[in-house]
């Protein structure tokens, strides 16, 4: 060790020390405000804080605009506006309830348990309960530009609070992709702030809080397998069955408005998950490279491996086949990211394309309309990248980085069953808690606001479309709205003319087949 390293060593340690001999006269003397024991702000890293700095960006890109351009690609062209004002909508309303009340409850206390001295002397130990957090950061009160939280020491901590505000945004958000095209804008509004209370905020206290029960487990989400895309995608499976189908599910077709739209919001979530699952190392080190070259790695294989699927089932490669599958590709790597290396993902890719495709496949099969895939994509991809991290995970990958995020066995691809078969079991276990916990509560949110308000738009607002039955616009510039009875017929038409269209047996069709009728099957849904 350098004479530098040890000067600037001993310079910390006395730093440090005068600091606890200070809190100690404090506390002698008597004095009864609350006292800060966070880590001097000479721990700060400038090079860690501008790095999530620019995390924070990408993953509020997600959403807006890129979540809200994919899915709006994909509903037909009267919903389309109503499907961007869901995510923009929430993106608001979930900000303002991370400021009252939201990251207390995930993420309190910001830091370690201590004694600590209240306003009448006394002592108490600052900790949460294994599902929520304590109320020391309600309103954000307390919160310093100075300080750190417990689990990114290096950055402030309002940093870390804006970044995972990012991720409560985008989790509901992705809900909406289950009941698209028919769910009233109040009843969504209201059912996304009791979701948000309790469901999102326990179980991303319980995975990735020190006090949290998942986390004492040693259950592995680097960046919300569990927390964003089980929870999300399970709620939205719920929401398919509370709310009901679409009028015409499994008669007509219901055509993307605009497959560019959608690809190119996949573009946007595709650059803004670097920042997702490179951003969770909560610092710029060798830990948040892997997890941006695995994320990209898995990305591109998923979506050869969904294409390469689709092609020989449907004979045909479509645009959106290949987007979904990044998507899903996305998906799967995002719980282990920060625990697996490029072979890890690259199997994770491969084999998650595949099982996602098929999983979209489901809701013809069950009778479900999950409209654009949030169960078949988020929920499926989120299994599966669990499972895969209790396979891939290696202990090489997670030592790369600070230890503030449990876990650091090999898992069963590495260490063998007998010993990464520990990490599978809290992998698992991981899983089935969010199902249960998603599922179930989504259920009641849901149940008691259709019987008391009610959820469904009147088949009338659905045939003319959410964009001008609930917000009075749209994206088609020469529809007349005093003229509602046409703009119906004009729908119904359209709908009755997509309907009529013959599917396609893509391997006997000759080259004179329609301009209408290959176009109609490449663009089909999974």
């Amino acid at each position: 060790m350098t004479t530098s390293k040890i000067e600037a060593l001993e310079t910390l340690v006395r730093t440090l020390a005068a600091k606890i001999t200070d809190l100690e006269s404090q506390r002698s003397l008597g004095v009864t405000d609350d006292v800060n024991l966070s880590p001097p702000e000479s721990l700060m890293n400038s090079g860690d804080t501008a790095w999530m700095l620019a995390a924070t960006a990408l993953v509020l890109f997600m959403t807006l605009p890129g979540l809200a351009l994919y899915y709006s690609g994909m509903v037909r062209v009267k919903n389309v506006l109503a499907t961007v004002m869901q995510s923009f909508s929430i993106t608001c309303l979930i900000t303002v309830l991370w400021l009252w009340y939201g990251y207390s409850l995930s993420f309190g206390p910001a830091v370690a348990p201590k004694d600590k001295i209240t306003t009448i002397g006394t002592r108490f130990h600052e900790s949460s309960s294994p599902l929520f957090g304590d109320g020391s950061r309600l309103w954000l009160r307390g919160m310093r530009s100075d300080a750190a939280h417990q689990l990114a020491p290096t950055i402030p901590e309002p940093i870390f609070c804006a970044y995972q505000l990012t991720f409560a945004i985008i989790t509901p958000a992705l809900i909406c992709g289950s009941f698209a095209d028919r769910m009233k804008f109040i009843p969504m509004l209201i059912f996304m702030i009791i979701w948000h209370t309790i469901v999102y905020c326990p179980i991303a206290h319980a995975t990735w809080h020190p006090d949290g029960f998942l986390f004492q487990l040693g259950c592995l989400d680097f960046a919300g397998g569990n927390v964003v895309h089980i929870a999300s995608g399970t709620a939205g499976l719920v929401s398919t069955y509370v709310v009901g189908n679409r009028r015409g599910f499994g008669k007509s077709r219901f055509e993307p408005h605009n497959i560019l739209l959608t690809f190119m919001g996949t573009s946007m979530l595709w650059v803004g998950w670097f920042g997702f699952n490179g951003g969770s190392a909560y610092a710029a080190n060798g830990r948040a490279a892997m997890a941006l070259l695995v994320t990209h790695i898995s990305t591109a294989v998923a979506a050869l491996s969904w294409l390469a699927v689709e092609w020989a089932i449907r004979k045909q490669p479509s645009v959106l086949g290949m987007v979904s599958g990044a998507v899903a590709g996305l998906v799967c790597i995002t719980p282990a990211s920060g625990f697996v290396d490029p072979v890890g993902a690259f199997f994770i890719g491969l084999f998650g394309g595949p099982l996602c495709y098929f999983g979209a496949q489901l809701k013809h099969y069950l009778g479900y309309d999950d409209a654009l895939d949030a169960f078949g994509v988020h929920a499926i991809g989120g299994i599966v990248g669990g499972i895969a991290t209790g396979f891939f995970a290696t202990r090489g990958v997670v030592m790369a980085g600070s230890g503030t995020i449990p876990g650091n066995y090999d898992g069963v691809y590495y260490a063998g069953l007998k010993v990464g078969g520990t990490q599978l079991g809290a992998q698992i276990a991981g899983i089935l808690f969010s199902l249960a916990w998603s599922g179930f509560i989504s259920f009641f949110i849901l149940y008691a606001i259709d019987v008391t308000i009610g959820l469904r738009v009147s088949a009338e607002e659905e045939d003319l479309g959410l964009d001008a039955s609930i917000h009075g616009e749209s994206i088609v510039a020469e529809t007349d709205f005093l003229d509602t009875n046409s703009f119906v017929e004009n729908i119904k038409y359209e709908e009755t003319r997509n309907a009529s269209v013959p599917k396609v047996d893509s391997s006997s069709a000759s080259e004179n087949s329609t301009l209408v009728t290959a176009t109609s099957k490449s663009l089909e849904i999974a």
